[in-house]
């Protein structure tokens, strides 16, 4: 169980050429409209590329190991041709998010916050907020990322597409795993891939998707490496109020 692999500037930049759709390959479903607008695609300078879910017009949260030190942050607009790189104004990890914790498979805050100088053109924020309590084995949640759709390629990379999965394991309100309900980890079934690091996770709550965590790890079948396996979720129980309070005190307010 690692954290996702991370795709290079150079290909992200030769794959955004054409606007993602919203069509789903190698997934079950499509992402909802509202679901699909509220992700978007994270670069770093350093040549890392992660997901990210906008939880107000200009705040973008991600997963703390998305943030590596002296990198700086944009995200894509899709809208114009050749596709627009945004800057970050400001970047956020958690205090008690902890690398070697995530380097050893151990649980940590892995939550961050990137600041935009405006909205981004045809996005809109999704709604945010925490699991319900407790989390069961068997519960649904809905993975939106625009990662590969298969391990060791990138293919289908910048296009949002979502993955039905449930709970399983022991879930808690450090970390909790997924895992395709078809296949159930013994064999390659749907679930997060390379650059989908930092992924929203919706829950669907009285008729509504939320953002109740993001996705820190994925493994291939049998635990193997690769994807296709188990997806790690950081929950944002515990990070829920240092997210909004972040949000808030750069002029945001988080739905």
């Amino acid at each position: 169980m690692i954290p996702l692999p991370r795709l290079s500037i150079a290909f992200m930049l030769s794959a955004a050429l054409a606007p993602p759709s919203h069509a789903i390959t190698g997934s079950r479903s499509a992402p909802s409209e509202a679901s699909a607008r509220a992700v978007v695609t994270v670069i770093g300078s350093r040549g890392n590329v992660c997901t990210g879910s906008l939880i107000a017009p200009n705040i973008v949260l991600t997963a703390g190991h998305c943030i590596t030190p002296n990198t700086s942050y944009r995200v894509i607009d899709y809208t114009t041709q050749p596709p627009r790189l945004i800057s970050t104004q400001k970047i956020a990890t958690h205090p008690q998010y902890n690398a070697q914790a995530i380097a050893a498979h151990r649980a940590t805050a892995d939550v961050a916050l990137l600041q935009l100088p405006s909205s981004v053109p045809n996005k809109a924020p999704g709604v945010f907020g925490a699991p319900r309590l407790p989390i069961v084995t068997g519960a649904p949640l809905t993975v939106v990322g625009i990662g590969a759709t298969s391990s060791g390629s990138d293919s289908g990379v910048g296009t949002a597409r979502a993955a039905g999965l449930v709970v399983t394991g022991k879930p808690g309100t450090l970390q909790v795993r997924l895992v395709d309900p078809l296949t159930d980890n013994k064999r390659a079934g749907i679930g997060a891939c390379t650059g989908d690091s930092g992924a929203p996770v919706f829950e669907n709550q009285n008729g509504t998707n939320v953002i109740v965590g993001v996705v820190s790890w994925s493994t291939g079948a049998n635990n193997a490496a690769g994807c296709g396996g188990l997806t790690g979720v950081t929950p944002l129980t515990l990070y829920k109020d240092w997210i909004a309070k972040t949000a808030r005190s750069w002029g945001a307010t988080v739905q």
